[in-house]
């Protein structure tokens, strides 16, 4: 998508932080910590209550925290400046939600409640072995560590130090101690509380930042509808360099559904419900939240397209300096103080993000490979303690390998990662929870195979010159990937039936969805929210197609 986040590219020299600003800033960061702290204080000092927050939490925090967890710095300016860039078909990475968002409550959040597990490695080893989940753990330990964690802290540190002229090691480091300061001594329910805080700072300090910017525009959104109708649809051709929509539809059964379905960092909210009704509910209230979400990530872009491009008020940012968008944007449209709440919300996105990582980092590491490898008869209390070196571990490490993202570029080095990580984990589970006949021998195949499908097919494309969209190369090699575990699944032994039945889906789940639904009032139901969800969602589409 973007050409990378450097220092030359973000400059604003007529940027101004009023006091005002800054103790806004100030304020948010004391806030998150002391509802940290607090969250902190109330947790049960067992695995569970570290890790899965006691599985106490409601639909409305599990619903925030999907949010926040999803939104990072790198997005918020990389899909501003795209938007700028490309027009309104930049949307679509928030608002293609429902579909991935039907397959994870249909499929997969009955799996993993009904099957108590608290990791998806665990899950991975109940159904096909040890050496699944110990592969699984090892690897989405490196993807966190050097994939997930570096462009968040790099994107989140250059941008702040740009707009507010602190140094960017000072920065870094204040984000790593803030963060790991509440995250490590609450685990999930510090992580949690804290992220319901940072939603509504960012959300609504980014709606109230659209309509401010908007009110700049003689005319509004009519206006800017009018003077380039092409810049407002959704759909996308197959070969759009930004949003394809064929890609995007592919990636809902790939790297969108193993971002959404079979990431630690998103599932352990979903584990941490205190019911299944909760589960879901959170799920759907996160869905209702993005929709609004492009206000906050995408649509500034289009607006600040048509100050500079349509009513020339001020030199163009096209052809290749659309990182400018998102702090030329508070330059131009906004006064003091919701500058200071917008970089509080962005401030608040990379915390989330931080602490949601390092909080995965550490579960699956005390969980999948402390207890069963290192200390089999560890306690809670070994457990814990473990999970918060590991923690803090991963985020001095990612921190160390942050400037290397500046090199290669956020978005370049972040999509390409998490597509080759993607690939062959969404294969094996898809596999494992609707064939019956895929085996242990298939899923080391499909895990070990489809990195190297991924590799070869990555450097094929290359050596050949060919240019193909992200989206569809991952398409390609999860179709790959599941034909190898397929072939070698047929070639040996079946597994037991009764050993596996429980994790292979049924119909009945679905029905089950809500084990209480006659007793909940019409308002409660979850088939009228999603219902609602589901036609507001049509409606953007049909508006915008």
């Amino acid at each position: 998508m973007l050409n990378g986040l450097n220092r030359s590219s973000i400059i604003m020299e007529n940027f101004h932080l009023s006091t005002l600003d800054i103790l806004i800033i100030i304020a948010e960061i004391l806030l998150v910590v002391i509802i940290g702290f607090v969250a902190a204080g109330k947790v049960k000092r067992t695995a569970e209550g570290y890790f899965l927050a006691s599985g106490n939490m409601p639909w409305y925090l599990i619903g925030a925290a999907f949010v926040s967890t999803s939104i990072s710095s790198e997005q918020i300016v990389g899909t501003i400046g795209a938007t700028y860039k490309g027009g309104l078909g930049i949307a679509n990475w928030e608002w293609w939600a429902l579909p991935t968002y039907l397959l994870t409550m249909i499929f997969f959040i009955p799996l993993y409640l009904r099957n108590k597990i608290m990791t998806v490695p665990e899950l991975l080893n109940r159904r096909f072995g040890p050496a699944c989940g110990a592969i699984y753990s090892f690897v989405i330990l490196i993807g966190y560590i050097f994939v997930f964690l570096p462009p968040v802290i790099y994107g989140g540190s250059i941008t702040l130090s740009e707009l507010t002229g602190w140094d960017q090691r000072y920065v870094m480091a204040g984000i790593i101690i803030v963060t790991a300061s509440y995250t490590l001594a609450g685990g999930l329910s510090s992580v949690m509380w804290t992220d319901a805080i940072q939603c509504i700072m960012l959300i609504g300090g980014g709606v109230i930042f659209y309509f401010v910017a908007l009110d700049h525009i003689p005319g509004g959104w009519t206006a800017m509808v009018e003077a380039a109708p092409e810049r407002f649809h959704l759909y996308q051709p197959a070969d759009n360099p930004e949003a394809p929509f064929a890609g995007l539809i592919l990636a809902t059964f790939g790297v969108f559904l193993f971002y959404q379905s079979s990431n630690q960092v998103m599932i352990q909210r979903i584990l941490s419900a205190r019911s299944r009704w909760d589960g879901v509910m959170g799920l759907i209230f996160s869905g209702f939240i993005n929709l609004v979400r492009p206000l906050v990530t995408c649509l500034v872009g289009l607006i600040l397209y048509h100050w500079l491009e349509v009513m020339r008020q001020g030199p163009s940012l096209l052809p290749d300096n659309q990182d400018k968008a998102f702090p030329l944007a508070l330059q131009l449209f906004a006064p003091s103080g919701l500058k200071g709440v917008i970089l509080a919300g962005f401030f608040a996105a990379v915390m989330a993000s931080v602490s949601s990582l390092s909080n995965s980092i550490a579960t699956i590491f005390s969980l999948d490979v402390y207890k069963k490898f290192i200390n089999k008869n560890a306690g809670d209390k070994k457990l814990i303690v473990a999970g918060q070196l590991s923690g803090g571990a991963a985020l001095v490490i990612s921190s160390l390998m942050a400037p290397l993202v500046g090199s290669v570029g956020l978005f370049k080095y972040f999509q390409t990662g998490v597509t080759y990580m993607a690939t062959p984990f969404i294969s094996v589970l898809l596999m494992g929870v609707f064939w019956k006949r895929a085996n242990y021998a298939g899923a080391i195949a499909g895990l070990v195979g489809g990195v190297i499908i991924q590799i070869a097919l990555g450097a094929f494309l290359l050596a050949a010159d060919i240019k193909l969209h992200w989206l569809y190369v991952g398409a390609i090699a999860e179709v790959l990937t599941i034909l190898l575990i397929v072939i070698v699944s047929l070639r040996t032994t079946p597994p037991v039936l009764a050993d596996i039945d429980r994790f292979l889906w049924k119909w009945s789940w679905v029905q089950n969805m809500d084990d209480k639904s006659a007793q909940r009032p019409w308002w409660k139901q979850i088939k009228l929210w999603l219902a609602l969800y589901a036609i507001a969602w049509c409606y953007i589409y049909w508006r915008f197609w």
